[in-house]
């Protein structure tokens, strides 16, 4: 358990920085904005790998993972309908869209309806730290991008590339739903498709 929680300290502690101007500000001045950046990048990356191992240890350890609740069999369901938009604005997050402009943050929205997701579906403390943990912090950040007036402006994009958005979206969907889910993490989303 603790090397899940201090993957998350690390990762969503770097990810506090910049919400952080003074701070953020303050460390560009003093290392530069190259170094801040890899620094940045290096230490997410580290707090993501001991994010997962600390994740996949606890599976491997049912008995240091204890059930919290035992989560209903529709659960699954409801999660497995919540992930469509995610990925969906998981993908318009990186494709210049009006989706991407209507919802002005589509990464954060996305990160929230995963974390939902996978606390419905999920009843063990471990899955409540980690799917909990980023909930929260996508809430505060989404509040700290409103309050610091970084909601980006909107940008030109064409019905082309909402089409693209939400085809890509709807194949990495089909892709983790009917196997890539049980692949990367070992777990199928609808047992029976396996």
């Amino acid at each position: 358990m603790m090397v899940l929680i201090v993957g998350l300290i690390l990762f969503l502690g770097v990810h506090l920085v910049p919400t952080q101007p003074e701070l953020r500000d303050g460390l560009k001045a003093r290392i530069g904005e190259g170094p801040y950046k890899i620094l940045f990048s290096l230490l997410s990356l580290a707090g993501l790998v001991v994010i997962v191992l600390g994740y996949h240890k606890l599976q491997l350890h049912p008995g240091k993972n204890p059930i919290l609740w035992e989560p209903p069999v529709w659960t699954r369901h409801i999660a497995v309908a919540l992930m469509l938009p995610a990925i969906i604005l998981l993908v318009a997050s990186l494709i210049p869209s009006r989706i991407r402009t209507a919802t002005r943050n589509p990464l954060l929205i996305a990160i929230k309806i995963w974390a939902l997701a996978h606390l419905l579906a999920n009843g063990d403390l471990g899955a409540l730290l980690l799917f909990g943990s980023f909930l929260a912090f996508a809430v505060y950040d989404r509040i700290s991008v409103k309050k610091r007036g970084l909601l980006p402006p909107p940008a030109p994009a064409s019905a082309l590339n909402d089409v693209i958005v939400v085809v890509v979206g709807l194949a990495l969907y089909a892709w983790l739903l009917l196997g890539g889910h049980q692949w990367l993490i070992g777990v199928a989303p609808i047992p029976q498709l396996t």
